[in-house]
């Protein structure tokens, strides 16, 4: 079976987490499609790339969460989003898949 690349499991936790709580109106809901994902993210960094590198890609990631409030209210919901998302993406592209 083929891997899915972290940056493709943190992108979509960043989207999905804002997607399922949006269409659903449960922020829990959308919280824990981002954190599950989030937890899968941070594993597969740890194999690839060590604990450091996970680390920082971890805590990328929920400033990514955070960042994306008040990004939001400068460009919109979705391209804050979407923005955040690809950031991410391009940093565990980089740092952990990259050398896979």
């Amino acid at each position: 079976m083929a891997r899915v690349p972290s940056a493709v499991v943190a992108a979509t936790g960043l989207v999905g987490g804002y997607g399922v709580a949006r269409w659903t109106k449960k922020r829990q809901l959308g919280g824990a499609v981002l954190a599950v994902a989030g937890a899968a993210a941070a594993q597969q960094w740890r194999k690839q790339a060590g604990g450091k590198a996970a680390g920082a890609l971890s805590a990328a990631y929920v400033a990514a969460f955070a960042g994306s409030h008040p990004l939001a209210k400068k460009v919109g919901a979705w391209p804050s989003v979407l923005g955040v998302a690809g950031a991410v993406a391009l940093a565990s592209w980089a740092v952990a898949d990259r050398r896979g």
